[in-house]
C-alpha cells in the first residue's frame, strides 16, 4: 500500500488543484476573446461612423473604455481577495490578489497610453497635470508598488499580509480617480455614464462600446485563470524543490554519519 502524499505538489494534485496553465474552459474563453477582439476592430474602426463632436478620435473610446473599466476590476478583485487572505490565510486567496493586480496594472497602463493619444489630438500634448490625470497616476503607482512589495523575498505570510493590506487600501483611490472630474475642475470629459461612456452615444456606437467592454471583461477572466495558474504551480514547483533539497541534505547526512561512526553532522 503506498504511503499517504506528504510533499505539497502531491497533496495538490490530490485535492484537484490545477496542475496546468490550460483546460476547456480557457480554451473556450481564448477563443471567445479572439473572435470578440475582432469584431470589436470592425465595429470600431469601420462599422461604427465618426461622433458629431470627437469625430474619428471617438474610435480611441473602444479602447479607453474597457481598458480602465477591466483595470478596476482587476483591482476590486485584489481588494476583495485580501480581505479574504486576511480572514481565511489561504495561499489561494493571496495568489488570486497577485494575480489579479498584476493583469490591473497591465490594463491600467493600457488606459493610460490610450490616454495619452485621446490627449494628444484633443488637448494638442500627451499629458497634462490635471486632476484626473494625477489621481490616476497615483492610483497606477500604488499599484506598482503592491507588485514591487511581493517581489520582496520575505515569509510567504508576512509578504502576503502586508501585501494584502496595501491591497485593500488602494483600492479606496479608484472612487477618487473616478470623481475627480466632478470634484475638481479638469480638462477630462465629466458627465458621463459611469465615467466612460457617453450618454449620448447611440446605434452601432453604444453597441461597439459594450461590445469592446464585454469582450475585454472575458479577455480579464481569461488572462486571470492563466496568471493564477502559473502562479500557483511556480509555488508547487517551489515547494517541491525545497523538498528535495532537504531530502538530499538528509541523504547526505545519513551517509556522513555513517562514516564517522553513526554520529550524524
Amino acid at each position: 500500500m503506498n504511503p499517504p502524499a506528504t510533499n505539497p505538489a502531491a497533496q495538490a494534485a490530490a485535492a484537484g488543484a490545477p496542475s496546468t496553465t490550460g483546460s476547456t474552459a480557457t480554451r473556450v474563453l481564448g477563443v471567445i476573446s479572439l473572435v470578440g477582439i475582432a469584431a470589436v476592430a470592425v465595429f470600431g474602426l469601420l462599422i461604427s461612423p465618426p461622433d458629431a463632436e470627437l469625430g474619428e478620435t471617438i474610435r480611441i473610446l473602444y479602447l479607453h473604455v474597457p481598458t480602465v473599466s477591466s483595470a478596476y476590476l482587476a483591482f476590486v478583485v485584489t481588494a476583495v481577495a485580501s480581505v479574504a487572505y486576511l480572514w481565511k490565510r489561504t495561499e489561494f486567496w493571496d495568489l488570486l490578489a497577485a494575480s489579479s493586480a498584476e493583469i490591473g496594472v497591465l490594463f491600467f497602463a493600457l488606459t493610460i497610453f490610450d490616454g495619452m493619444m485621446w490627449g494628444k489630438v484633443t488637448w494638442g500634448v500627451f499629458w497634462r497635470w490635471e486632476p484626473r490625470l494625477v489621481t490616476t497616476t497615483v492610483l497606477l503607482l500604488t499599484y506598482i508598488g503592491y507588485l514591487v512589495v511581493r517581489s520582496i523575498p520575505s515569509d510567504p505570510r508576512t509578504r502576503g499580509t502586508l501585501s494584502a493590506a496595501i491591497g485593500i487600501m488602494a483600492v479606496v483611490n479608484i472612487p477618487i480617480t473616478h470623481k475627480a472630474v466632478d470634484w475638481w475642475r479638469g480638462l477630462h470629459q465629466g458627465g458621463t455614464v459611469l465615467g466612460t461612456v457617453d450618454p449620448e452615444m447611440s446605434g452601432t456606437q453604444l453597441f461597439s462600446t459594450y461590445l469592446a467592454l464585454t469582450v475585454f471583461m472575458v479577455l480579464f477572466v481569461w488572462l486571470l485563470i492563466h496568471r493564477f495558474r502559473v502562479a500557483w504551480l511556480a509555488e508547487r514547483a517551489a515547494d517541491a524543490g525545497i523538498s528535495e533539497a532537504i531530502s538530499r541534505r538528509r541523504h547526505e547526512a545519513t551517509l556522513g554519519g555513517g562514516s564517522v561512526g553513526g554520529v550524524n553532522p
